[in-house]
Order: C-alpha cells, then structure tokens, then sequence
C-alpha cells in the first residue's frame, strides 16, 4: 500500500499532514496538489513545472487524462514487469502497493507476484500514525488477495491483521513504490506526506527501491529536498525496470 494512499491502500499518495498501497502505504492525497488543470496536449508531462507543487498538479492532470484502455493496457505490462524484476530475487517477500484508480498499475501486480510464489507485504498505517516530527515510517502485512483487504484510515484499503512493524521493510528482497515522477538521479517525487521518505530508509543496503511510473513520467530533473530518499530503478510499462545509471541514456 503507497501507505499514505487511499482508496488503493497506499500511503504517501494521499498527502497527510506530511507528504503515497491497498496495502500501499501512507495516504497519497486524493486530491492532492492538483489544480484541476488539464493537460495541453493528451497525457503528455509539461516539461517545465516549478516547485513540487508545479510538478503534482500538472503530473496528476496528465495521470486523468489517460484513457481507461491504456490505463488497462500498461497495468497488464506492469505486473508482468514486476514478475520479471521479483524473479532477480527469489529470497524474502517483495513490499509493494495497492496502486490507486488515478495510479499506474492494478491489484494485477499484487496477484501476479503472489502467483509467481512471492510473499507480498502491503503497507499499512501505523496506530500511532503521526509522530510529533511528522509522519511515522510504515507498518506492513502480508497480502492475501483484495477479498481479504478492509478498509483503513484516510480512505486505503489494507490487511486486517498480523501487522508487522516498520523493521519488516528490511527483509524485503524488493520494494516497489508509488511515485509521480522520477529523474534520471532517481529523485522521487511522492504526494508530499512524507511516509516513505521515513520508512525507505528502514530497508537493508542493497535492496533495490523501485518506483512504478509511466513512461512519460521519467523525466530530467525534478525538485528535491535533503530528506528526500532516491530510489535505484525505476519500473515502467514500456520499459520495463531498469536502474536508475540506464536512465541518464533514456533521456540523452
């Protein structure tokens, strides 16, 4: 679950008071920063937004204008992606993300990696939710199919029970995160709550951090913060998942 997502189960997505998985993680905001603005051309990325703000609204424009059949179409190539990435690494669970209706991807990658004999941990808002600085990192627990989900605070959808704490980040061999937008320096841009730049942190050194996007929606440079966390690829429905280092000839 983006845990700060709603509706979908992930965070971050669904801006709390900080910053984006039926079972995804922290809510992202459901409305978001958006401006109600819709894209000049299609679902096409401005190239030139200023500041986060500038950067969320254009990009959620441009995630509502996609037509549902290539909505459908790049969840399809989505979960087969990260079948195909999940396979690299057979030993320990894979955390992921119940992706929103405005998100790229379906409960498809969820039922795909169980099927391909992965356990699939969702993330799931922490009781204590808000600590006095901010955000507190995400809690997890093990996806058993959507039949199974119930709903959660701020509108996500996550595992009723047998919630393991922020620590079980860490025996994951692969996490996939919700994102707006990603750079070729694997700059993340989330909804703005802030849950998986405090949880990201808690994954074992090594462990690829994969932010799920569209196409357009790897781009040049993005705003960053110091506490922002990068992530080392990036997994997209026309290029599958690649490292961040094979962004820089992507876009060249």
């Amino acid at each position: 679950m983006s845990v700060a997502e709603p509706s979908g189960t992930s965070p971050d997505r669904n801006a709390s008071p900080g910053d984006g998985s039926g079972g995804r993680v922290p809510p992202r905001d459901p409305a978001g920063a958006e401006d109600g603005s819709s894209p000049s051309a299609g679902s096409a990325v401005p190239t030139q937004p200023t500041g986060k703000a500038g950067w969320r609204a254009r990009l959620a424009a441009a995630r509502r204008a996609v037509p549902a059949g290539v909505r459908a179409t790049e969840a399809d190539a989505l979960a087969r992606a990260a079948v195909a990435a999940a396979s690299t690494f057979p030993h320990g669970p894979v955390c992921c993300y119940l992706p929103l209706p405005s998100e790229p991807g379906s409960p498809a990658i969820l039922d795909a990696l169980r099927a391909a004999g992965h356990q699939v941990l969702l993330p799931v808002v922490p009781p204590d939710r808000y600590a006095a600085e901010g955000p507190s990192a995400l809690y997890w627990a093990p996806y058993l199919g959507t039949h199974a989900l119930v709903d959660g605070p701020m509108g996500l959808r996550q595992p009723p029970a047998a919630w393991r704490g922020p620590a079980a980040v860490a025996e994951a061999a692969l996490v996939l995160v919700p994102a707006l937008a990603v750079d070729r320096r694997g700059v993340r841009l989330g909804r703005g709550a802030g849950w998986y730049d405090r949880t990201l942190p808690l994954a074992r050194r090594g462990t690829p951090l994969v932010a799920v996007v569209r196409d357009e929606e790897v781009v040049e440079t993005l705003p960053t913060e110091p506490h922002d966390v990068r992530v080392t690829h990036v997994l997209t429905p026309g290029g599958g998942w690649r490292a961040v280092q094979a962004l820089a000839t992507h876009l060249d």
